[in-house]
Parts: C-alpha cells; sequence; structure tokens
C-alpha cells in the first residue's frame, strides 16, 4: 500500500511498464500499459497517433473495449486530449449506448449537461469510501465513467478496487453469513441531515414515492413532520453476467454508520438514536453488525485500493460490477463529471 501512496515510486513503476501497441482496424492506433508493474487495474490506453477521436474511435472499437474491460475490470484513457464535458457525454454513447438517469439518490449531485452529472458534491476534507455506484438499487448502471476537467492541486483521486479479489479477501465464514443473511440498508429523510426524500426520489408527491418503493421492494414508513424511513433488503455478492465471476457488490460498508469520518460519527450521534440515522446498514435480519465484522470488510477493500492522481482530459471507465471506486478528499478546485450507461439488474442476475 506504501507504493500506491509515494508518487515517485508510482511514476517509477509507470515508466517501467512495458507497453504494447494495440492493432485495431488494421492500424496502430492506442497503446495500453499500466500505472504500476504487476498491476492490472487499471488498463491505460494511451493514443498512438495524432488527434485521434476517442469518441470516434471508441465507437469503432467497441467489442475490443468491451473485452479488455471485462478482463481489468477498469481502463484509464490518458492523453487523448478530451476538452469539455459535450465530448466526454459523446464518447460515453458511442462506447455504451444511451447515458442513464441519475434514480433513488444517495448523494448530492448537480447536473452539468443532459444525464452528465457532477461527481458527488460532498465537502472536500472529506474521503468517500469504495463503493459500486447504486448497488442498493434493483435495477443499476453496469458501466461508470469519469472526465476530468480539472485536476485539484493535491489529492482527490478516486481510487478504484476490483471486487472479485476483495471478494475473495474476505473471510469465508463472513463472506457466507452475508450472502445467507443478507443485508438491510435503511434511510430516514427529513431530519436535516443528508439529502430530503424529495431530493432522493425527485418528487415532491408522496403517492409516487409509495410507488416507486412498492415497486422496487423498499418497506417504507411516514413519519411525523413530512419525514419519512425506508428499508431495503439487497444481496451483497453477484456473478458478472457476461464473466460469470463472483464479485462483491453491495453498499454494505459504504453506509454503514461507523465508515463514516470519526468527527461526522461524533456529530451525528449527538443529533439522532441509532434507528433514526440518516444512512446505516444491518444483517438482513435487522441485527447489528459486530464492529470487528465491519473492519475485516473495509480492509478488504483497503488492501485491493488502487488510486492515481488525475490529469486534465483523463477519462475513467470502470465495469460498475467488477470495480469499486471512492474518493479522496483534496484540495484546490476539482471538476470531475460523471456518467452512467447500460441498465441492468438484480432479478436478471
Amino acid at each position: 500500500m506504501a507504493q500506491l501512496n509515494d508518487p515517485d515510486r508510482q511514476l517509477d513503476a509507470f515508466r517501467k511498464a512495458k507497453r504494447k501497441v494495440v492493432r485495431l482496424s488494421g492500424k496502430e492506433l492506442v497503446t495500453t500499459s499500466y500505472l504500476n508493474q504487476g498491476q492490472q487495474l487499471p488498463l491505460v490506453m494511451r493514443p498512438h497517433a495524432d488527434n485521434l477521436d476517442l469518441p470516434e474511435w471508441a465507437g469503432n472499437n467497441r467489442a475490443e473495449i468491451e473485452k479488455a474491460l471485462e478482463k481489468h475490470g477498469a481502463i484509464l484513457f490518458r492523453g487523448f486530449n478530451l476538452k469539455s464535458v459535450a465530448e466526454f457525454e459523446r464518447f460515453v454513447k458511442e462506447v455504451s449506448g444511451d447515458v442513464l438517469e441519475y434514480n433513488e439518490r444517495s448523494s448530492p449531485r448537480s447536473q452539468i449537461s443532459g444525464r452528465i452529472y457532477t461527481s458527488t458534491d460532498y465537502p472536500p476534507d472529506k474521503q468517500i469510501f469504495l463503493h459500486n455506484e447504486q448497488s442498493y438499487n434493483l435495477v443499476f448502471p453496469m458501466k461508470i465513467f469519469f472526465y476530468c476537467a480539472q485536476a485539484p492541486e493535491g489529492g482527490g483521486a478516486t481510487p478504484i478496487a476490483d471486487t472479485r479479489r476483495v471478494f475473495e479477501r474476505i473471510e469465508n465464514e463472513i463472506r457466507e453469513r452475508f450472502i445467507e443473511r443478507k443485508y438491510a440498508y435503511v434511510r430516514n429523510f427529513g431530519d436535516g441531515f443528508g439529502l430530503s426524500w424529495q431530493e432522493a426520489f425527485q418528487t415532491t408527491r408522496r403517492s409516487e414515492v409509495q410507488e416507486y418503493c412498492r415497486s422496487n421492494q423498499i418497506e417504507y414508513e411516514w413519519k411525523a413532520g413530512n419525514r419519512l424511513r425506508t428499508k431495503q433488503v439487497r444481496e451483497v455478492a453477484i456473478r458478472h453476467p457476461n464473466t460469470g465471476e463472483w464479485v462483491w457488490f453491495n453498499h454494505l460498508t459504504f453506509f454503514h454508520f461507523s465508515t463514516l469520518d470519526r468527527k461526522i460519527q461524533e456529530e451525528v450521534l449527538k443529533a439522532f438514536a441509532e434507528e433514526d440515522l440518516p444512512n446505516n446498514t444491518y444483517y438482513g435480519d435487522g441485527r447489528g453488525i459486530e464492529a470487528e465484522v465491519m473492519e475485516h470488510l473495509r480492509d478488504a477493500y483497503r488492501q485491493e485500493m488502487v488510486r492515481f492522481d488525475w490529469e486534465e482530459g483523463d477519462v475513467l471507465m470502470l465495469d460498475n460490477i467488477l470495480a469499486a471506486h471512492g474518493r479522496e478528499a483534496y484540495t484546490g478546485e476539482r471538476k470531475v463529471a460523471v456518467g452512467m450507461a447500460e441498465a441492468w439488474g438484480w432479478a436478471r442476475t
């Protein structure tokens, strides 16, 4: 882990990493390499020709990109000189079709253009733990994309982790316990902390919230003062629909109260009883998860975490099932756009 967080060693390893030319459509257009020698996440693709249009090239080589993504879980497109959110959105559409809307929201985002959003609007001095986008939804994106329009002065990386390897790192007894019992995600809205239910469900009508919950296997309870509590029981693991590999795919660790920054934990506990916490997770039967189990799960992610510093114009493409992502704290201004594509669902697995 020390090597991953040491910029000098990381740069040295990158320089030593062997590059190869990828021949697509009979032309030598792209080279591939790794950020760290012997570490295959992410695969780095760079243009081997001047003025190569990334969206056009990606659209013409979609099958090859998909094959590489299923092997590595993440591809970093670097050096393609992508200059705008519009070009980024065009890339997403070329490689994955229609861009998805951000539904059943759990974090604040601002819409930039169309269905392209800012990455989570969260204080820059706080980190965001590794997770798979919208894994708590019955329908979730198979792909998630990030575009760096402006790199921060310091920090601000989007760390990633191979969820196949996270799955293998978790002790068999703990893993099987969760597979059998599942996990419960409980949310409380309207208490002045976190998103309102109106923002989360993108409506001001209770009837629409109730219909959404009934259609998506979410229990709901209206509390006094126009407040809402929801509970959804979800699986912790999934087989990738194309590769058949088992992966650890959930928001169990991310939403557990103990994963929050220590100071935030203290502030929230002063304001709320446990049952009224904005977000928390439990075993599927509602019982609390042991502190040592939660630490074991967090450690499994940390052991597999890979980080790199953003460069302006970078595009990071993730298979949302095979790769978890997070965010480091940062200094200076950071502009990273996000797009999601290829809806999939638990019912199809």
